[in-house]
């Protein structure tokens, strides 16, 4: 295990849904492939310094969600679904939006004013990444 995994005891989030982002994130950024083998149950659980059980949750919820397979005496593995990566960063950017949604009426901020400044947004960083 290379150490890039982060729980957080601070998190208000449980610890099995901080687990099942990080994966999800290795797989939508293309660090785990799909049918790559992932870190046992046990393996991560001794990583993290958590129980087994926490462990054993996230993996249980990834594999509902058709993130990972899990076979037995052949360990758990990215999922070998078609598109499963670009399937994820549609996901998260649907919930970046509904937060941003959430916030927006929060702070009374019309439809179309979101719609404007997520525009502007976009020109920001196209300027950047021209720099």
């Amino acid at each position: 295990m290379d150490g890039s995994f982060v729980i957080s005891q601070s998190d208000k989030r449980p610890m099995y849904l901080q687990i099942m982002e990080q994966i999800k994130l290795r797989i939508s950024v293309g660090d785990w492939a799909e049918g790559q083998a992932i870190p046992s149950i046990r393996q991560l659980a001794v990583d993290l310094q958590i129980s087994v059980i926490t462990v054993k949750r996230a993996y249980l919820e990834l594999e509902r969600e058709g993130v990972i397979v899990t076979q037995q005496e052949k360990g758990s593995h990215v999922a070998s679904t078609p598109g499963l990566a670009a399937r994820l960063q549609e996901e998260e950017l649907s919930m970046h939006l509904e937060q941003a949604a959430r916030l927006a009426t929060l702070l009374r901020i019309r439809p179309k004013e979101l719609e404007s400044r997520i525009r502007e947004a976009g020109d920001r960083l196209k300027e950047k990444e021209q720099v």
